[in-house]
């Protein structure tokens, strides 16, 4: 699907516009920069943006671009949603995420009506969805640009059409066309950082609508990923966490022979970077050499997110996840052996159609024998479009809830006790955020678990040692050493 209702005109300024990206991006933002220089002139103040992210690291990432991209315009960041643009970057994966920007844009309609010149932007998966893209044009005419998670790029072309057309721009692309590299970014912290490595998904399990909203596995070149690990280090990033839908299946289609391993050992190779992370693999592609590049490499974080979904062989195949329950334990049993104090993190589902009393059983018994350190849990959440929204024997939402209270007691006894085995050792972390009034730091430890600790706000963004005083089940206090 592409549309656009602004595609009706000959503009001699878009004429002008280089053909190549991202040149031709990068013309668009001045030509806005200009534009709104004229507006916050007449205004005596400069513009603000406000960008909400919905959903996973991915979607942070891109909206940090965003941010870039406004930057660039001359916007300035504002925390509130009462700034002359407001953005949002949308998430689909569950019901409840749509629904809440649904209402988010209601009220957004109610402020456009005090400030007639605000201008109102969504994109992301959720806008990759016909149905919802056609309620927005119906019911919400009121939002001026509408785009998708293939174009992002192109925020500051949109934004032009928009001001000259003076209508509703929708630019949605079925499927991704180019990777457009180099454009500004706003990072959220100054010292860590995700860096895409691919998009898109090629595993279609059945509950999931990312493959048809974010499109096929595409792999970014390692030198174009390596270079952007460079130029964050030479702006003081120390960590940067690798993303992707399926991370560890990254370079099979290309011929390079760089697979997901070595490109960890290439970013974790450029100076000035002190950890790597990344997010999210596959149990089904987490390959040996994986294991043992994460054993061996001390700049890699000895943290494993390996998503489980459901410990029943039935559901996992109903899933399409492609292992059973006893290869995932074999799996997750090995990474703990090779890589001593490692975490394991995952993600349940809760709910999926057929599932029953057997199934949680099973999922409970991973849940303790895998000796997960946290994890996400999620009732099932039925998307139109995916296969297992079509499954016979949907749960009830009661059975469902009463399902997952028994998983979220297994979860919270096992990760507090993993966590209460590292009481008393002195660890490194990354200082992430400081709050002044109580003045304690929050740091990250290589496992991901958080501590917060006494210290100065100037060691914010730096690695520290510090001592884990007292556990509280998913974070410690603790003090520098």
């Amino acid at each position: 699907m592409e549309l656009s209702q602004n595609t009706d005109f000959t503009d001699r300024v878009i004429m002008a516009a280089p053909a190549e990206e991202p040149e031709r991006q990068y013309y668009f933002i001045d030509v806005m920069k200009s534009i709104l220089a004229e507006k916050a002139a007449a205004l005596g103040r400069k513009l603000t943006m406000h960008i909400e992210t919905f959903g996973c690291q991915m979607n942070e990432k891109d909206s940090e671009t965003l941010a870039g991209i406004l930057g660039a315009m001359g916007y300035e960041e504002s925390d509130s949603e009462d700034a002359d643009l407001v953005l949002y970057n949308t998430c689909t994966v569950r019901e409840n995420a749509n629904t809440r920007v649904y209402g988010r844009i209601g009220y957004l309609g109610n402020r456009k009506k005090l400030n007639p010149d605000k201008r109102i932007v969504l994109c992301g998966c959720m806008m990759q969805e016909n149905a919802a893209v056609e309620k927005i044009r119906a019911s919400y005419r009121f939002v001026d640009v509408i785009f998708g998670t293939h174009n992002i790029f192109l925020l500051a072309e949109l934004l032009y059409r928009r001001e000259v057309g003076g209508k509703q721009v929708i630019c949605v692309w079925d499927k991704a066309q180019r990777i457009v590299e180099s454009l500004p970014r706003i990072n959220k912290y100054g010292f860590k950082a995700g860096i895409n490595i691919m998009y898109g998904c090629d595993n279609f399990c059945t509950y999931c609508i990312v493959p048809y909203v974010r499109g096929r596995e595409r792999s970014r070149a390692a030198a174009d990923i390596v270079e952007e690990a460079r130029h964050l280090a030479a702006n003081g990033v120390r960590e940067v966490m690798l993303l992707g839908q399926n991370v560890n299946s990254y370079g099979k289609k290309s011929d390079d022979g760089i697979s997901f391993a070595k490109l960890l050992r290439m970013v974790s190779e450029v100076e000035g970077i002190a950890r790597v992370r990344f997010m999210t693999p596959h149990p089904k592609d987490f390959a040996d050499e994986l294991i043992e590049e994460i054993a061996v490499n001390d700049k890699i974080c000895k943290h494993v997110h390996l998503p489980l979904q459901s410990g029943s062989t039935k559901l996992l195949a109903a899933m399409n996840r492609h292992y059973t329950k006893e290869q995932y334990l074999e799996l997750a049993a090995k990474i703990k052996e090779r890589i001593p104090g490692v975490a394991v993190t995952t993600d349940i589902i809760i709910g999926f159609p057929g599932e029953t009393e057997a199934d949680v059983d099973d999922t409970i018994d991973v849940v303790r024998k895998a000796g997960f350190m946290s994890a996400y849990t999620f009732i099932y959440s039925k998307r139109n479009g995916t296969p297992a929204a079509k499954m016979d024997g949907q749960v009830s939402e009661e059975v469902a809830g009463v399902r997952f209270k028994r998983l979220l007691e297994a979860v919270g006894e096992t990760s507090a006790a993993q966590a209460a085995k590292l009481t008393g050792e002195s660890v490194t972390v990354l200082c992430e955020e400081y709050k002044a009034k109580e003045g304690l730091m929050t740091g990250r430890m290589d496992n991901n678990l958080l501590v917060h600790f006494p210290a100065k706000e100037e060691m914010l963004g730096s690695l520290v040692r510090v001592n884990l005083d007292e556990c509280k089940g998913f974070y410690f206090l603790g003090s520098l050493v």
